[in-house]
């Protein structure tokens, strides 16, 4: 028998594609880290500076030329200079010509110039393609690649340019939106210089109500005491005055969040449509229901903190201490009777405390992005706004045991005028009933047809048709 052979055959390996060589202007922090995101991305970069030979440190594998040498040797090219820095390129116009310039350039404020610097830009390289884009991305986010589902914009006058800088950013990982002409260059430069635009109304909000009931409960707690029993408190400031306050807030803004989907739910149901476009106001406020919620749980923590201390508080351990030794001195001992009201009364109160701010860190936990997005759209709609609507009754509940011995007493009413918690619990109460009111069956199930698409007012056009289809 032949000896069992194998033929080994050359295997012709076609050449690798060579990677596309992208040039950048500026070997700053910014153009160094977008540098190593493309060198990470698989494309080639070759930098254009004034001194090729002292430009510092750059990313491994980059090359480095003088301006004019580097926009020869690229057909895309990214400007990470200043606007004052951009006399320069007047220049290389010649060099430039037919090439797609990414402006990434930001001001330091609004309308500090005429005109946007991408536009300034293309009057100074009229032949060149200039597509301002990639500008809210920051160096230290490059250099982290924490760029997965970012979302940029581009705006530019040639629609190929875009397209090509679309393709480079996803390939980054990116999301591009595409916000048209290079006449909203002045648009994408506002957007860094906003400082957390979706935070501002609810942080308003929460400030506002900090400083109300803080002055509130400052004059009918420690003016009063000062004025009508001559008692200095005013030590009780900074915990006891601030642990009334942060859960007032907290409630209320917790309650913030749910108020307006009440709103826009009896709003369809009086229009009889979901097709007509809420108010302004409403829909800026449903926006920010996270970031209000977020501001909720954060005072919620700090309530829980200034609680725990309450015990190792100099007055607390002075009072104790105090009673203790006249019990001695007088060689007497007070009578104490358990009062099995009064304890379940403080348990279920200590109980829905600590259950309503369990479900408060849930709650925040889904809210995240990373967490979220593990939730099926049934999963993530049952936690934020059955379980939600749970938290707020269950700290609603909360507060009325807080003070449900103390409603009816006049004492409670210092000066005529109704305790902090009383106040409190306005807005959450409401925000329950409208919630109960829209879990009616009669209700709920005429708001679930609008909702899926029914209209109680169907146009002619629209009724005719349906009339002819049934025939």
């Amino acid at each position: 028998m032949k000896p069992e052979s194998v033929v080994l055959h050359h295997l012709d390996t076609a050449a690798a594609p060579e990677p596309e060589l992208l040039c950048i202007f500026g070997t700053g922090d910014l153009g160094r880290s977008l540098g190593l995101r493309l060198l990470q991305s698989g494309y080639s970069v070759v930098y254009g500076s004034r001194r090729p030979n002292s430009c510092g440190p750059l990313p491994q594998g980059a090359q480095v030329m003088t301006h004019a040498a580097a926009a020869q040797s690229a057909g895309l090219i990214f400007i990470c200079v200043h606007r004052e820095h951009y006399e320069f390129l007047e220049t290389l116009a010649p060099h430039l010509e037919g090439k797609v310039l990414v402006d990434l350039s930001n001001n330091l404020k609004k309308n500090m110039y005429p005109e946007a610097n991408a536009a300034y830009l293309q009057r100074l390289v009229p032949k060149a393609f200039v597509v301002k884009g990639l500008n809210t991305l920051s160096a230290w986010a490059l250099q982290n690649g924490l760029l997965a589902g970012k979302q940029v914009y581009l705006c530019g006058n040639n629609a190929a340019a875009k397209q090509a800088v679309a393709e480079m950013a996803t390939k980054l990982g990116l999301t591009v939106v595409d916000k048209g002409s290079l006449s909203a260059a002045g648009e994408l430069e506002d957007f860094p210089l906003r400082l957390f635009p979706e935070w501002r109304l609810p942080l308003c909000v929460a400030v506002g109500l900090s400083a109300f009931f803080f002055f509130y409960l400052l004059i009918r707690d420690v003016i009063y005491a000062y004025v009508e029993n001559d008692q200095d408190i005013s030590y009780r400031i900074l915990v006891s005055l601030a642990n009334k306050v942060f859960p007032i807030v907290s409630l209320i803004m917790l309650s913030l969040c749910y108020l307006p989907g009440a709103i826009a739910g009896f709003l369809q149901l009086y229009r009889g449509t979901k097709y007509s476009r809420f108010p302004n106001w409403l829909d800026r406020w449903m926006l920010c229901r996270k970031q209000m919620g977020l501001v909720a749980l954060g005072f919620a923590f700090l309530h829980a903190i200034y609680t725990l201390i309450v015990p190792i508080r100099y007055a607390v351990r002075h009072k104790l201490i105090s009673l203790v030794v006249d019990e001695m001195k007088n060689n007497k001992t007070t009578p104490f009777y358990f009062d099995n009201t009064e304890a379940w009364g403080t348990d279920s109160f200590l109980a829905l405390g600590i259950l309503g701010f369990f479900l408060y860190v849930l709650l925040a936990l889904t809210s995240l992005p990373s967490v979220g997005g593990s939730l099926s759209w049934r999963e993530f709609s049952f936690v934020q706004s059955k379980l939600g609507h749970l938290t707020l009754f269950i700290c609603t509940a909360h507060g009325y045991l807080y003070g449900w011995n103390k409603f009816l007493k006049t004492s409670t009413y210092k000066w005529y005028t109704p305790p902090g918690y009383m106040l409190c619990l306005i807005v959450p109460s409401v925000v329950l009933v409208l919630k109960f009111l829209l879990l009616l069956p009669c209700v709920d199930r005429t708001l679930m047809r609008i909702r899926q698409g029914w209209e109680r007012n169907q146009p002619k056009e629209e009724t005719g048709k349906m009339k002819a289809t049934n025939l």
